[in-house]
């Protein structure tokens, strides 16, 4: 599932992100939030982010955000949050991405 984010994210509609996300993901499937159209984003917007970031895991999903803009993409790094969520540069590459099989465990050794 692809969700396009555009404009602000911030105290007056982070709720209504997280909970139009909430009604409509699917446990245990991938969610895709595609940023490029996201401007700006406050401390709020990036709670609903590790929020819904922890929901899905916890439902056997996982989370990709994609296109993350200037702004956004600051405040993501200086929070240090931009190395713990799966980022891509764009939602062709997220989808790529989850299309691709996992790599095996390099714990794992085959048998002969």
């Amino acid at each position: 599932m692809v969700i396009i984010v555009a404009g602000e994210l911030d105290a007056t509609n982070s709720d209504d992100l997280e909970t139009y996300i909430g009604r409509i993901r699917q446990p245990g499937r991938p969610v895709v939030l595609d940023l490029g159209e996201l401007t700006f984003m406050d401390s709020t917007g990036l709670h609903v982010l590790l929020r819904v970031h922890g929901d899905v895991r916890r439902q056997g999903g996982t989370l990709h955000l994609a296109a993350v803009q200037d702004l956004p993409a600051r405040l993501l790094q200086i929070t240090e949050v931009w190395d713990a969520l799966d980022i891509h540069p764009s939602a062709q590459a997220a989808i790529t991405a989850l299309l691709r099989p996992p790599a095996p465990s390099p714990h794992l050794r085959r048998l002969p």
